[in-house]
C-alpha cells in the first residue's frame, strides 16, 4: 500500500534529542559507515579499527566546527567547559 504524506506524518512519533544527536552523527560518520558495509569479516581488530577511526573523525570535527560545542548545543545538551590550563614550572638550573 502507498504511503501518503500526510497519513506517515501524522502517524510518526516525534524523535528525541539522542535520536536527532544520533542521526546528525550518523551523517558526520558516513564515509565510516560506507566503509563498514563492504567489510564481509567482522573481526576485534576491525572494530578497534572503526572505533578508532570514528573516534579521531570526532576529534578532528570538534577543531573545524565553526562554533565550539555547537553539536551539543543544536540538540539542547550543555557544552562541557574546558578544564583550566595548569602551566607547567620549568626548574632552573
Amino acid at each position: 500500500m502507498p504511503s501518503d504524506g500526510l497519513r506517515t506524518v501524522i502517524g510518526m512519533k516525534r524523535p528525541s534529542r539522542i535520536d536527532l544527536l544520533e542521526l546528525d552523527i550518523d551523517l558526520r560518520l558516513a564515509d565510516l559507515w560506507r566503509e563498514a558495509a563492504e567489510i564481509s569479516e567482522w573481526s576485534l581488530d576491525v572494530v578497534a579499527a572503526f572505533m578508532r577511526a570514528a573516534y579521531g573523525k570526532g576529534y578532528c570535527d570538534a577543531f573545524t566546527e565553526d562554533s565550539p560545542g555547537s553539536l551539543c548545543s543544536d540538540h539542547g545538551y550543555e557544552v562541557p567547559q574546558r578544564p583550566p590550563v595548569r602551566r607547567k614550572q620549568h626548574d632552573v638550573v
